[in-house]
C-alpha cells in the first residue's frame, strides 16, 4: 500500500462545508491527519463535521470561522491552527465567492461593477492571503503542501462566466509564480481544476477531486508542483 505520510500531519481546509471541502477533509482524516475546518457561514455543519472526523479523539479536528471579505481572517485562521497543533503542514483552499453568471443576453460591457467585483476580489484575494500566512511556517520546517481549487474554464474560457474565470486564472498564475521560490524550502504547490459536479450525473465527484488533493498534498508526491490539473471527466 502506498504510504501517503499524512499520519499526524496538520491540514487546513478552507471552504470545508462545501462538497469538495467536506470530501477533502474526510479523505485527510481517514489518513490519520488532523484537520482544521474553515467555514464562512455554516457553523453548525462545520462543527458537526469536526465531531464526525474527531470520533473518540476530540483533538483531531476543529472548526474555525473564515471570512472571505475580511483581510485579517486568513492570518487568524492560520494562527489558530499553529497555536492548537504547533504548525501547519498542508493547505487545501477550496473557498471562494460563488455568484451568478452573466445573463445570456447581457453584453459584457453592460455588467455593473457591483456584480463582478465581489466575484473577482473574494475569489482570489483570500487564497493569496491564506497562502502568505501558511508559507512562513512550512518554509521554517522545510516541508509543506498547498493545493488551490480552481476551475477548468479559467484556461479554456466560458462565455458568461468571464468574471469567475478571472479570479480562478489568478490562482493558476499564483501557483506558477511560486514554484521556484518555495520549492527549495520543501513546499509543493498546485492547482486542481474540477469539472462540474451535478448531483444527478456527476462526471467528476467531490470524492474524485479529494483523492487527487490527497495525493498532491502527501509525502508520496515528491515531484508534482506548479501544475494546474483539470479533472473534468466525460461520459
Amino acid at each position: 500500500m502506498l504510504d501517503l505520510g499524512l499520519e499526524g500531519r496538520t491540514v487546513l481546509v478552507t471552504g470545508a462545508t462545501g462538497a469538495i471541502g467536506r470530501a477533502a477533509a474526510r479523505a485527510f482524516a481517514e489518513q490519520g491527519a488532523r484537520v482544521a475546518l474553515a467555514f464562512r457561514h455554516r457553523r453548525e455543519a462545520a462543527e458537526a463535521l469536526a465531531d464526525e472526523l474527531s470520533g473518540s479523539d476530540r483533538g483531531r479536528a476543529f472548526a474555525v470561522p473564515y471570512a472571505l471579505d475580511d483581510a485579517a481572517s486568513p492570518r487568524w485562521v492560520v494562527a489558530a491552527v499553529e497555536e492548537r497543533w504547533g504548525g501547519l503542514d498542508v493547505l487545501v483552499a477550496t473557498a471562494g465567492r460563488r455568484g451568478a453568471r452573466r445573463e445570456p443576453h447581457t453584453r459584457f460591457e453592460d455588467v455593473p461593477e457591483e456584480h463582478w467585483r465581489p466575484l473577482v476580489t473574494d475569489g482570489f484575494a483570500p487564497a493569496i492571503r491564506t497562502v502568505q500566512w501558511s508559507l512562513a511556517g512550512m518554509r521554517k520546517r522545510g516541508w509543506g503542501r498547498i493545493a488551490l481549487v480552481a476551475a477548468p474554464y479559467a484556461a479554456d474560457g466560458d462565455p458568461g462566466g468571464e468574471f469567475h474565470a478571472v479570479a480562478r486564472a489568478g490562482l493558476h498564475g499564483l501557483v506558477r509564480g511560486l514554484v521556484d521560490e518555495v520549492g527549495g524550502d520543501g513546499v509543493l504547490i498546485n492547482a486542481v481544476c474540477p469539472g462540474p459536479t451535478p448531483p444527478d450525473r456527476p462526471p467528476t465527484t467531490p470524492e474524485d477531486i479529494a483523492r487527487t488533493l490527497l495525493f498532491l498534498c502527501s509525502a508520496a508526491n515528491g515531484t508534482v508542483t506548479g501544475e494546474a490539473l483539470t479533472l473534468a471527466g466525460r461520459r
